[in-house]
């Protein structure tokens, strides 16, 4: 059976991909994981019209296979969908209209104040496609001069964009000229949601570019306390570093206008917590978390006249980062009583690619999500998905209010002196998907519990090259269901620990 995530990762997603309009859309919605809209693209496209489709896929070795990406969907064995997932695939789906800092938002996904968002056609485009607002790119009164190269990614095993570096600073546009694109934003898209981020050096200068933000229009302003590769000291993230400083400078701008204030977090600290406690001891309506992680990567075509440096990191490898530092405020029993109360809401931030992504942010409290590392792979296009995976997952579980799910998941983060220590859940091989590869054998001898025997009998033995789970050796840590390549290695049903003698 066809792995349909590692044959639909192949997928170009051409632009005006030759394959076809609905071919294309079909593969597409099956790399972001909305199999509902797959599923229904696919079952219009006939095999012959997918094998034309497939002579004429653009590719690097060979073309996708795409009538079996469909048989695989259809047949619901990798998709993850249930037996009844195709009804209702045409009946109204549930609204993802949600309230954020008391602005009521279409749906939950901003673009994130970065590259994707420097001036007004490239914002205009995005509220077409469905983005529902835009933390605009940070404005400050600086002389902005960015550096060429200014990104590098970093890959494994083949796979693009595992981790994405960037050196961007701030908005190099005169900031009047930017405040003009916001306010037209404003006034042609009045339902979008527009957010200045700002940047000052001084309290003078937080409160002006605060007061042009408002006199702009906008429908809120973000303070950057974030970014990790300021030319200059005492701004950015060496503001988000100091709860003291944060206190103050959220308080002056708080007071100065009467729009929604939210700082946005650095997650270059050990912790979220005192910081996120200074903003809403300040007023803060909102907190963007987080921003890009300090790093520095050694590739020779990244380097900017010879030299290397520290700049930030942002995609897929930080999302398990973000959402911790997540947890850390709405799993604050002060912070988690403003959110609840309206006080304070929660933008999330960090690799967010797919819908369940964003649910995951959402389901540990977040209100509002922003994305940015993912349109610069694959576009503004990919909303399409964002939005309408949500919403069938939302329909398969019969909710039809989005704010039901936030903070969900709340309940079953624990410390870990608190979780169950007395079961486990043993590795189970279904023999029918297993190749005989011994990757679970390997990991298991060298970096595990030496708990797997791997038969290799001779080539006419129905049971050659299988792996078998030793049982008293076993300490169900699952690091071979891991690194199998083919799902063959599942979960069995939780068990009592058997006693040592």
């Amino acid at each position: 059976m066809l792995h349909i995530n590692e044959e639909v990762a192949r997928c170009l997603l051409c632009y005006d991909a030759p394959c076809g309009q609905d071919v294309a859309r079909a593969l597409r919605a099956a790399r972001f994981e909305n199999f509902w809209t797959a599923v229904e693209l696919f079952n219009r496209i006939s095999d012959e019209q997918l094998a034309e489709a497939e002579n004429k896929c653009i590719h690097y070795d060979r073309p996708i296979r795409i009538r079996e990406i469909k048989k695989s969907l259809t047949s619901n064995s990798d998709s993850g969908l249930t037996s009844n997932s195709e009804s209702g695939l045409n009946t109204a789906l549930p609204s993802l209209e949600l309230n954020f800092c008391d602005m009521v938002c279409e749906n939950p996904f901003f673009l994130a104040s970065s590259a994707i968002c420097t001036n007004y056609e490239m914002v205009a485009n995005a509220f077409e496609a469905g983005w529902a607002g835009v933390f605009y790119k940070t404005i400050c009164k600086q002389d902005i001069r960015e550096v060429s190269p200014r990104f590098d990614a970093l890959r494994k095993e083949g796979t693009p964009f595992v981790g994405f570096r960037n050196m961007e600073q701030l908005s190099e546009n005169p900031y009047e000229v930017d405040f003009d694109i916001l306010h037209r934003l404003k006034v042609n898209y009045p339902t979008k949601r527009v957010i200045a981020s700002i940047m000052g050096q001084t309290e003078e200068e937080w409160i002006e570019l605060a007061k042009m933000a408002q006199d702009a229009g906008c429908d809120a302003v973000e303070l950057n306390f974030s970014c990790p590769q300021m030319r200059l000291t005492g701004l950015g993230s060496d503001i988000g570093q100091n709860p003291e400083l944060i206190l103050f400078y959220t308080s002056y701008v708080k007071n100065a206008v009467s729009i929604p204030v939210i700082p946005k977090m650095t997650p270059n600290i050990m912790s979220m917590t005192s910081p996120a406690l200074a903003c809403f001891y300040a007023g803060a309506n909102g907190i963007s978390a987080i921003n890009t992680i300090k790093s520095i990567t050694m590739s020779h075509e990244a380097e900017v006249s010879e030299k290397k440096t520290i700049s930030g990191y942002s995609g897929k490898a930080v999302k398990p980062i973000a959402l911790r530092m997540i947890y850390e405020m709405t799993g604050n029993p002060i912070l988690h009583k403003a959110g609840i109360e309206k006080h304070m809401d929660i933008s999330g931030i960090g690799g967010i690619e797919t819908w369940r992504d964003a649910l995951e942010f959402i389901q540990l409290g977040c209100r509002n999500v922003q994305v940015c590392t993912a349109v610069m792979q694959y576009g503004y296009r990919i909303i399409d998905d964002l939005i309408l995976g949500l919403q069938h997952y939302m329909q398969e579980r019969g909710i039809v209010e989005l704010k039901k799910l936030v903070g969900e998941e709340l309940k079953n983060v624990v410390l870990p002196s608190d979780l169950d220590r007395e079961t486990m859940v043993f590795p189970k091989v279904d023999r029918t998907k297993c190749i005989g590869c011994g990757r679970c054998y390997v990991s298991c001898m060298d970096g595990g519990h030496q708990a797997i025997r791997f038969e290799t009998a001779d080539e006419s033995s129905e049971q050659k090259r299988k792996p078998y789970i030793i049982g008293q050796k076993c300490v169900g840590c699952h690091l071979c269901r891991l690194v199998c390549p083919t799902g063959a290695i599942g979960m069995a049903k939780r068990m009592p620990k058997q006693q040592k003698s």
